[in-house]
């Protein structure tokens, strides 16, 4: 069992892979890893999980709301060829069939407007992102020129020329072409063929979105190789999850053209939490990490904000796929009910 901030990963024998993989009929290489992926209603924002009074441990909503943004994103990017993903069932809001696949070491990271972290450095007179330039004369929340790909480290990497070994390091492309084998891609080109599946995968999110009234802002996707079923090769794919509220930015349509700035993801929690707590400083400043530590566990976040991220949430994963997010009774014997079918659960 692998427990990360949002979501649980049980990997199954081979055995029950293999029984699986037949019985269900996927399309996958003989041989592959099944897993299954249980999504929570944490919310993890600054590296932190955050509790809430009253003894709430979560976002009611927020996990069948991530999963099912992610899983309509999932088959949009499959319907217009651009790439398959780790998801081969989904049989429960709240639960994920996936294939073992060989992660990339890069956070593919693309932003269309200038905001957070990218503003709080060029404030500082940064002016390059990733190797980048950036002109003089930017504002906050200003559309960019072109979207720009700013990818960061995805874990700690050892050996790398001028990469720090840090999690979420910004790197350049050059960089990664220059030790493309480190950060594990299979040749120079796959690097190319990120950036495109990153880009197009954006550009189809932001045309959608903008539909919906949403500004598709930044987003991060990840990506990974697996075999090909036919057994000739390795195929790149989309791995975690894309275009959730988790993993980006999206800003009300309608208010950005009044000249305003309303957050419809977690940034406005993170918002929130920088507003109420004694010093936002330790959220931002990663050279404070134990004292964020220590916050994440004395700070509770008040029911009322917990509640409002809720109800966000679900109206912009509602806004996004055009389907109600399913309500959710009983989740754990919901889920074993969903998964007695495969045979691994008693």
């Amino acid at each position: 069992v692998h427990s990360g901030k949002v979501r649980s990963v049980y990997w199954l024998t081979a055995k029950d892979s293999d029984r699986i993989i037949k019985e269900r009929g996927y399309d996958v290489s003989p041989g592959t890893e099944l897993a299954v992926m249980v999504i929570s209603d944490r919310i993890s924002a600054y590296e932190i999980i955050w509790q809430g009074e009253d003894g709430l441990q979560g976002v009611p909503g927020k996990g069948a709301s991530l999963n099912a943004t992610a899983l309509h994103w999932f088959k949009e990017f499959e319907k217009a060829g651009l790439a398959g993903n780790h998801i081969l069932e989904s049989p429960h809001p709240l639960v994920w069939i996936v294939q073992k696949a060989q992660p990339v070491m890069v956070e593919g990271i693309a932003r269309q407007y200038i905001t957070g972290s990218m503003w709080r450095g060029y404030a500082r007179g940064e002016r390059s992102i990733c190797g980048i330039p950036l002109p003089d004369g930017l504002e906050n929340g200003q559309k960019l020129d072109e979207l720009l790909i700013t990818p960061s480290t995805k874990g700690i990497l050892s050996d790398i020329p001028s990469v720090p070994e840090k999690d979420d390091v910004d790197v350049t492309r050059k960089q990664i072409l220059d030790n493309h084998e480190a950060f594990a891609f299979h040749s120079p080109e796959d690097v190319s063929h990120y950036e495109k599946l990153l880009a197009e995968g954006f550009k189809m999110i932001a045309e959608q979105a903008a539909d919906a009234g949403q500004l598709l802002v930044d987003t991060k996707f990840e990506f990974g190789y697996v075999p090909n079923s036919s057994g000739d090769g390795h195929s790149m794919i989309y791995i975690d999850e894309v275009g959730t509220l988790d993993s980006s930015r999206y800003w009300d349509k309608a208010a950005y053209a009044d000249g305003n700035i309303v957050e419809n993801s977690k940034e406005m929690f993170r918002k929130f939490l920088c507003d109420s707590v004694p010093d936002a400083d330790v959220l931002l400043n990663k050279e404070r990490m134990d004292e964020r530590d220590e916050l994440g566990k004395t700070f509770k976040v008040p029911v009322a904000a917990l509640m409002a991220t809720s109800d966000l949430y679900k109206s912009t994963a509602e806004k996004l796929t055009g389907q109600p997010v399913p309500e959710i009774t009983n989740a754990r014997q919901e889920i074993m009910d969903a998964l007695s079918v495969y045979g691994i659960v008693e």
